[in-house]
Parts: structure tokens; C-alpha cells; sequence
């Protein structure tokens, strides 16, 4: 584990605070587990955004989707809905 000093805006001090106090959660852990939260929630990000370059940068290539794989995902999703409704 390491330590790292960050300083808040006032008012962020004062809400993590009050929210340490009424889970009986140290403001350590609050703010610990909101920096985990964002950065996976990043990492999730720029791997959508890879993958959508990916597919845009593919488009009509011979890597691009197989169209027999594609239309047969577009039956599934809407049988899927009319079996769901």
C-alpha cells in the first residue's frame, strides 16, 4: 500500500467526510474505492474507444464483420425482443 496526499476542495472534504460518518466507512476507504471505481470505469473507456477505432479503421476490409455472423446476430437480438416482451 502507498500513500498518497491529496489535497480536496472544501466542500468535497465536507460531503466525504459526512458520508464516512454516516456509513461508519473511513473517509480513507470512501475515497480509496472512488479511485478504484473511476479508473476501471477509464480503463473501460479507452477499451471501447480502441475497439470502436478498431471496427472503424476495419470497416470494409477483410477483416470486417463476416456478413452471414452479422445478420444472424440481427435475427437473434430481435427475436430476443419479441420473446421478452
Amino acid at each position: 500500500m502507498k500513500n498518497f496526499h491529496l489535497p480536496l476542495p472544501e466542500q468535497t472534504y465536507i460531503r466525504l467526510r459526512a458520508e464516512a460518518d454516516r456509513t461508519r466507512v473511513p473517509a480513507t476507504t470512501l475515497a480509496r474505492e472512488a479511485v478504484d471505481g473511476w479508473l476501471r470505469q477509464q480503463s473501460r473507456k479507452a477499451r471501447q474507444d480502441a475497439i470502436a477505432a478498431f471496427a472503424m479503421e476495419m470497416a470494409g476490409t477483410h477483416l470486417d464483420l463476416d456478413t452471414d455472423l452479422e445478420s444472424a446476430g440481427i435475427e437473434h437480438l430481435v427475436k430476443g425482443r419479441k420473446t421478452s416482451r
